[in-house]
């Protein structure tokens, strides 16, 4: 490239002797055009992962929470031979109902907000389904796992301790 740019500078003034030789890369283009974009891209992430952890965190609370309220349901359940699996499993569907509920609801609103940032540029592209999808799995995944957790300590404690204050 550098012995390149003098030959073509030359023949272009050669050529063209009216007008400076005034060239550009691509690549810079690119870049400054996409530099906004790329900040955007790198605060959103920040902020998302922000936004994850806070969540986890509140849903874990209200996990325990919940678990703690029911420990009298889950002994009387545990002594009438309800399995651990069982009881997690009741523990955990009314928060991924909820979760549920929710990519539900967000799905067409963050569509339609793409769509629109999307329109701003030149060369368009269209959203395929199964990133909602894979974002809907993740969020159900990490609300699982968050719940399950608060789930499986609830149903393993001892039947007897939680009976016995009653």
């Amino acid at each position: 490239m550098k012995a390149g740019l003098p030959l073509l500078e030359n023949v272009i003034k050669k050529n063209n002797p009216g007008y400076p030789v005034d060239y550009k890369f691509v690549d810079e283009q690119f870049d400054k055009y996409f530099k906004a974009e790329t900040l955007v891209g790198k605060l959103s992430g920040i902020f998302a992962s922000l936004a994850i952890i806070i969540s986890c965190l509140g849903l874990f609370g209200l996990a325990a929470y919940t678990a703690e309220r029911r420990t009298k349901e889950i002994g009387i359940r545990k002594v009438l031979g309800a399995t651990s699996a069982k009881l997690t499993a009741l523990l955990s569907k009314d928060f991924l109902i909820l979760v549920v509920i929710s990519c539900v609801v967000a799905f067409p609103i963050s569509l339609w907000i793409m769509t629109l940032w999307l329109k701003d540029y030149e060369y368009q592209t269209q959203i395929s389904w199964w990133v909602f999808i894979g974002t809907d799995l993740l969020a159900i995944s990490i609300a699982l796992a968050t719940v399950s957790f608060q789930a499986i300590r609830a149903a393993l404690t001892n039947p007897v301790k939680s009976l016995r204050s009653e």
